[in-house]
């Protein structure tokens, strides 16, 4: 029997892809018997910061990176697409039913043996595991893991607040989605004027914030892909208008002309009874969400159903610990998955459980482990997290800044995404068919 240790995203999709495969895999979860800072659900697979799984079409990195694990047959996927919500061109999903749908799957497979309410302490000394406790690994195995590992990095990451819809003034909000793609009732668009919006970034700026525990309140060490929007206001008067406030591609019906800065309000739920704002992390005091973000155009008198957290995470140096196949130099037998690796985002944690469930069961049966070409989105990221980049290492999600150079020029951005999108799936596809494989590999094994 395969270990997994944690059953969020990438432990779900690990011990998934173990039963699959015809092996018998024990997930273990400390919930409900304890919670991290941040998770709040007995649910598996609970999704904190946002319920954006990022664009849905292939011809972008994290439209590929899906279509990639769908093709390796995911449950993750599956169960996203089953559980997706309008978001114009992203997959969001139902935060309640896609956990929901997840647990019920995992729970339902006659070869996972789920223990709950069971805190791990200590590493496992034998057999084959697979870690994937997340970037909230709780504080005793957390320290098990940087006497093994000689450390660990941290950052901070951050969540947006949700409000309900039943609140919001709709006179003063128009709905749309950027550039007319996705439907008009995939975001609801909240349109601020240029004095409006400097006043807001005003608030913003000298809005208190919550202590943050064992790091520098002033500079604490932030990942950008999660930097909370008061951070970001403190960069310069247009830096929010060129990020999560961009206008662009957006037009208001009031005026007939593009806002000056907008807030994004995207859907939470399929009833279209909650929404969260887009990109508005924060780390600011409850009472100052409120204040605040009460400066919003149509969240005057908004009902907050959460506010904005901000809590600790912490990853690997993986590129000095762990191969491609997310398995430990040191100790072959033992491999972690998810944001601890340092890949960044939900279906990229998901990925690398996907990889690490196939790769525990390829060592335990003797076979060659199996590491994507680097053409590919999961092969991109899986060699990142274990060679690392120029820089000192960071988390990194999907993007076609890790994969190899086209060997061409291809001046429009989408033809060129949609290049490497192509050469990606015929890498992955000559993979398979060099390995003796489907993409289905473990599919009906052993069962």
């Amino acid at each position: 029997m395969i270990q997994v240790i944690g059953a969020g995203l990438a432990g779900c999709e690990a011990a998934w892809q173990i039963a699959e495969a015809g092996e018998e895999a024990e997930l273990i979860e400390m919930k409900p018997a304890r919670y991290s800072p941040a998770h709040k659900s007995p649910l598996f697979a609970e999704l904190i910061c946002s319920n954006s799984l990022k664009a849905a079409r292939i011809e972008s990195a994290a439209g590929l990176l899906k279509e990639e694990m769908r093709r390796l047959g995911s449950l993750l996927v599956e169960c996203a697409q089953s559980c997706a919500v309008p978001a114009g061109g992203a997959l969001a999903v139902d935060r309640g039913a896609f956990s929901s749908l997840v647990t019920k799957r995992v729970r339902e497979h006659p070869r996972i043996h789920v223990r709950e309410g069971v805190e791990v302490r200590e590493l496992p000394r034998e057999g084959i595991a697979i870690v994937a406790t997340g970037p909230l690994t709780s504080d005793a195995l957390a320290e098990k893991i940087r006497e093994l590992c000689g450390g660990a990095l941290s950052f901070f990451d951050a969540a947006a607040p949700i409000v309900t819809a039943e609140s919001l003034d709709r006179t003063k909000i128009f709905c749309a989605s950027r550039y007319d793609k996705g439907g008009d009732d995939a975001y609801l668009n909240c349109p601020f004027d240029k004095p409006s919006y400097e006043a807001f970034r005003e608030a913003l700026v000298e809005a208190e914030r919550a202590p943050v525990h064992d790091f520098d309140v002033r500079d604490p060490k932030v990942y950008e892909g999660c930097m909370p929007i008061e951070i970001l206001a403190q960069r310069g008067m247009d830096a929010m208008r060129y990020g999560p406030m961009k206008p662009v591609g957006l037009r208001d019906p009031a005026t007939g002309h593009r806002p000056w800065a907008v807030v994004q309000l995207r859907r939470e739920d399929r009833e279209g009874t909650l929404y969260n704002l887009v990109g508005f992390q924060t780390n600011l005091k409850f009472g100052e969400q409120k204040r605040v973000f009460g400066m919003i155009p149509g969240l005057e008198n908004a009902e907050f159903t959460r506010y904005g957290v901000m809590h600790r995470n912490t990853f690997l140096n993986s590129p000095a610990l762990l191969n491609a196949d997310f398995s430990m130099r040191e100790r072959p037998e033992l491999f972690f998955a998810g944001q601890i690796t340092g890949v960044e985002g939900y279906m990229e944690s998901a990925a690398s459980g996907l990889m690490a469930g196939r790769n525990a069961v390829c060592r335990l049966r003797g076979e060659e482990t199996w590491v994507l070409p680097r053409e590919t989105m999961i092969g991109a990221l899986s060699r990142y997290m274990a060679e690392g980049g120029e820089s000192e290492f960071q988390p990194m999600g999907a993007n076609f800044g890790v994969v190899p150079p086209l060997g061409m020029k291809i001046k429009d951005k989408r033809d060129r995404y949609a290049a490497f999108a192509e050469r990606g799936l015929r890498a992955f596809t000559k993979y398979l068919e060099e390995r003796g494989a489907t993409a289905a590999h473990h599919e009906n094994a052993g069962g």
